[in-house]
Order: C-alpha cells, then structure tokens, then sequence
C-alpha cells in the first residue's frame, strides 16, 4: 500500500523461501466563530421565532413520535456552514497494526473520530487497540476478511445494522508476497495481493459510496493507500521487479491460474510484482471515482504514499536477513525511512485536514514532513487504463 522501497536493497537480498507463504492480510505503509458569537445567535433566533409564531407566520408541521435508538449522536449540518458537532465516523481497514493502526491512534488522539478497526483478527485488533492506549469510546472493532467477497458484503451489511454515519474510508490493508514462488488464493480463487489489495477493496468502496453520499460531514472522503513502487517514474519504482498492468489480459482472465495467468499483465508469477501491480490498480481505482463520482457527490478521492515505514508488519514475509538490514538502509543511505507514528500522522492528515480536500491527489511529504501533491507515474495517471481496470473489476467482484 504505501511507499515500499523495500526494493531498493540489493537485488541479493530478495532470496526466494522454499514452501508456500502464510498468506495474510497485512496493514500496510511504507518507501500530505467564537463561542458568545453562538450564544447571540442563538438568542437572535429563538427571539425571530417567538415573535414569528405570534404573528402567525410560523407554520408548524405534525409531530411524530420516534423511537430512541442507541446510535451515534447526529446534528444535522446547515445548509450554509456544513457544519457538523458530532465526531467524525472512520472505517480504516487493516487497522490492527503498522499504519493502520498508527492511524487509528493518532485519529482518536484528537478526540474528534470514531474509528471503525476493519480488521481479519478481532482479537488481535482488539489487543492492538488497547495496547496503543486508544480509549473504548474512540473505537469499534469489526471483522473485515478483504480475500472473501462474502465477507466484505457481510461486513456492510454489519456496519450498516450499526446505525453509525459514514463520512471517511480508508483502504489501508494489504497482502505483500515478495518471496512467493507460487501464488496462493482468495476465498473467490483471485490471485491473493490483487484479489485482496484490489478486489476486496474496490467492492467494500463501491458498495460504501452510497454511505459516504449521505454523509452530512463537512468533508467526506474515500482514500487508498499507494505506494511508491507502483511509480516507475521514481528510483524504487524502477527497481525490478517492476510494475507493469500490461494489456490486462491477467486480469480480464479472472488471475485464477486455470488455463489462464495470475498475473494482471498475463506473465508468469511473481510475488513482489504482483503487489506493485496491485498499488497501481488503487492509484488508477482513486483517480476512477474522482473521474466518475466527485463533482456529482462532493466527496474527496485521495490517494498518498506516507514515506517508507521499514519496521512495518508488512515485510514480515520477507527473509530474516532483509529485515534485519532494511530499517538501518533507510535511515542512514536513503534517509527515507519513517516510523509508524509519523507515517500514521500523515494519512490521519489526509482523513481530517481541512487543506487536504483536494480530489483526485496523489498525497506525499518531503523531508520537513510537510505534505505535497506528487506526480503519479504514466502508467497510474492513464485515464484509458483507469476505466478498463475499473469496467473489468466491476465483473469480477459481482457488480456488472
């Protein structure tokens, strides 16, 4: 998901492990009126209306009884301010650990969201949540399996039960094989880093966008989560293996590996491929429902690379050796390295800050932490294959 410039070791590192991998959904991130002014209004306005209602001129409507239900808090936002007094509603997937869960934190620390932990392990989530120190009433942890379609659709059914608003979603989580020899499967037999990184999310975003729509927030937003080596307009991105969506033939053949390639471009397999192909098919997915959805609902599709968190939980299928050298590569050859605190700031950036609103960017931050918009590589910025991706993804996970 985010910058892995895991790539940018020595190719000797990237030893392939014999076996099959334990595949596992991994969180992502690596390589941007005072309070007596109130109060006369409020007086101004309960003063008009006791003296409007005198005259006449105040119509009241029949009142109907409703039944209390035990739901977040809501205040409708004024047609003119947008404002809202509720806290804000988050799903962040993945958010047991790394930069979701660095996210999470950092959004509960300002006592402005709820979070929604989407998360594999509840369990794990739940440990996670308590050990990062966020208070109950900040968070809800719910199952969330991206490689079963079955589960995301279960998954918007429950939240949707819940009675909570929807005002962001972040699509955080992600599978990462690099020494895959062999691929391995979702429950709907995809390729597991696109059918999970990919797949799982663009149903869970498309089958939520009717939810965000509704938001009354004053700035709704949908944000995936890139990384750096989908670009191959950048150093890590032009590290081999190199991302490269080909004609889609892989993909529009349904990955399954039945006569036909797990691969998106149709090549023969590779783990650490795979996932760079995966990053840009959610960098082109972002810039599809900017294209598709922004200026008829208003809501900001973002995408961001935070900088390279080389301690994340997301290399733990790498060799021992690699992750033993990589956290002190980044912090001392290329000093790109962040850690999950940083890296989780900057995407809760991204979720809550009023400069941020800007729809379809692609979200970095430069050496003094202050965010820009980046460059995305031809291949991720291409309107042509953007829609082609999002046509034959719509097929495959059941919406066409």
């Amino acid at each position: 998901m985010a910058l892995q410039a895991a790539s940018l070791l020595p190719s000797a590192l990237s030893v392939h492990k014999e076996g099959k991998p334990n595949a596992s959904l991994k969180d992502a991130g690596f390589f941007g009126v005072s309070l007596s002014e109130h109060q006369k209004s409020d007086l101004n306005l309960t003063a008009r209306t006791k003296r409007e209602f005198s005259q006449g001129k105040l119509s009241v409507g029949p009142i109907r009884a409703q039944t209390a239900i035990a739901t977040p808090s809501v205040i409708r936002a004024a047609p003119e301010g947008k404002k809202t007094l509720r806290k804000g509603s988050v799903i962040v997937t993945g958010a047991s650990s790394g930069l979701g869960l660095a996210t999470a934190k950092a959004l509960a620390e300002t006592g402005k969201w709820h979070i929604i932990m989407a998360c594999r392990d509840f369990l794990k989530a739940e440990r996670a949540a308590k050990s990062a120190g966020i208070e109950k009433e900040n968070y809800t942890v719910m199952h969330l399996d991206l490689a079963s379609f079955d589960s995301v659709r279960q998954f918007v059914d429950n939240f949707r039960r819940s009675g909570r608003p929807l005002d962001v979603l972040v699509c955080n989580a992600a599978v990462y094989l690099p020494t895959a020899r062999e691929p391995t499967f979702t429950a709907d037999g995809f390729e597991l880093s696109v059918g999970t990184n990919h797949l799982g999310h663009f149903l869970l975003s498309r089958l939520l966008l009717d939810d965000l729509k509704k938001s009354d927030y004053p700035s709704k937003r949908l944000i995936i989560v890139g990384s750096i080596t989908g670009n191959t307009n950048t150093l890590a991105g032009n590290v081999p293996p190199k991302a490269n969506l080909g004609d889609l033939r892989g993909l529009a053949g349904g990955l399954n590996g039945l006569n036909r390639s797990t691969m998106i471009d149709g090549g023969n397999f590779d783990g650490a491929k795979a996932y760079k192909d995966s990053k840009v098919c959610n960098m082109l997915t972002m810039q599809e429902f900017h294209r598709r959805y922004h200026e008829e609902t208003g809501i900001t599709f973002a995408s961001l690379y935070p900088g390279c968190i080389a301690t994340t939980g997301l290399f733990r299928e790498h060799i021992p050796l690699f992750r033993l050298l990589f956290p002190p590569f980044q912090k001392y050859i290329t000093k790109g390295f962040v850690s999950e605190e940083e890296s989780g700031k900057r995407l809760a950036q991204v979720v809550s800050d009023p400069s941020l609103t800007k729809s379809g960017v692609y979200w970095s931050w430069n050496k003094d932490s202050a965010s820009f918009e980046n460059q995305l590589s031809q291949e991720a910025s291409d309107a042509d294959k953007a829609r082609k991706v999002w046509e034959i993804s719509e097929k495959l996970v059941g919406l066409a």
